[in-house]
């Protein structure tokens, strides 16, 4: 025969206890909407508004995980060069390269750097290493390259200066204010240009363009300057005559100063002074071929009108 088996009943402890937990459930959520609900107030959006952000938000997230994993596998590259080929396809490439600011440079050697790019997609031309291979040439001191669509390349040159002519054993040689060798040129065409000479005269250039800059009523009637023993400057006037200065840049630029002041009070270029001698700090020794035998060294502040010979006994050096 069957027997029913019956439970206790929920006491009175079991019911209190439950009734509290349940009590604690509704206000923890009262608690966290009332939060949410302040928060969803404080934002400037609308819930519907809220999840389209989230899903977009999303589907960023997973453009750029696509992005990077694409970018790993070397997709944009490839993607790149083919739409690169199809902008040629379609006329985008080189067919003509324009050349200005050139006046002094050979032309034709531009133009052999530029036409490597000849028919060439517009967008695989390499416009800095272009740059770089002209900035090669001797004569270019700067060098800009652009593209203009659909076809041509335009390059831009700006040329440096010939400034003085560098003698050297075998040749004569351009240079520019920096001591850059141009180009080679032959003796008729260095014209009234500045004569350099002497070894490493070429990186002493700039050196000597301050130097000559003050006594600027000297500069224009120097023809040659010789860089001596690598430690100091013979400067030879267009009349022929000789000047030897001081080692060191600011004892050579005040000897200058002090020749040009002389000079303009009892004109020694063009006299029969042939060769003066500043390397003394106080003294100026100077030469006249028909009183070999004779020296005299005098003060630079007395060199009489009369003029004043020294035996220098050979070559100043």
């Amino acid at each position: 025969m069957s027997q029913t088996i019956r439970r206790k009943g929920t006491t009175a402890r079991k019911a209190a206890a439950q009734q509290g937990q349940q009590r604690k459930v509704r206000v923890a959520k009262a608690r966290t909407g009332s939060a949410l609900d302040m928060v969803m107030a404080w934002l400037p959006f609308t819930e519907t508004q809220l999840h389209k952000i989230f899903l977009v938000a999303i589907l960023g997230g997973a453009a750029a995980l696509v992005c990077v994993v694409a970018s790993f596998a070397g997709l944009p590259g490839l993607a790149g060069h083919q739409m690169a080929l199809v902008a040629g396809q379609t006329g985008f490439e080189v067919k003509r390269v324009e050349v200005r600011g050139v006046k002094n440079i050979n032309e034709l050697k531009v133009y052999e750097k530029a036409l490597a790019e000849r028919d060439r997609a517009m967008p695989l031309v390499d416009i800095e290493a272009l740059r770089q291979d002209l900035l090669g040439l001797s004569w270019v001191k700067d060098a800009r390259v652009s593209r203009q669509l659909p076809d041509t390349l335009v390059i831009d040159i700006v040329e440096r200066e010939p400034h003085a002519v560098l003698r050297k054993a075998d040749r004569f040689v351009l240079i520019d204010e920096t001591g850059h060798e141009l180009e080679a040129v032959s003796r008729k065409d260095v014209g009234g240009k500045l004569i350099v000479s002497g070894p490493g005269a070429g990186q002493q250039v700039i050196a000597l363009g301050k130097m000559l800059e003050a006594a600027p009523a000297m500069k224009p009637r120097v023809a040659e300057a010789e860089w001596i023993g690598n430690r100091r400057w013979n400067l030879t006037f267009q009349s022929g005559q000789v000047l030897a200065l001081p080692e060191g840049d600011r004892e050579s630029a005040g000897a200058l100063v002090t020749f040009a002041r002389l000079d303009g009070t009892n004109r020694l270029l063009g006299g029969k002074v042939t060769a003066f001698d500043m390397r003394a700090k106080d003294r100026i020794y100077m030469r006249v071929p028909e009183q070999e035998g004779q020296e005299l060294a005098l003060k630079a502040g007395s060199v009489p009108r009369t003029g004043a010979t020294e035996d220098a006994g050979g070559q100043v050096q």
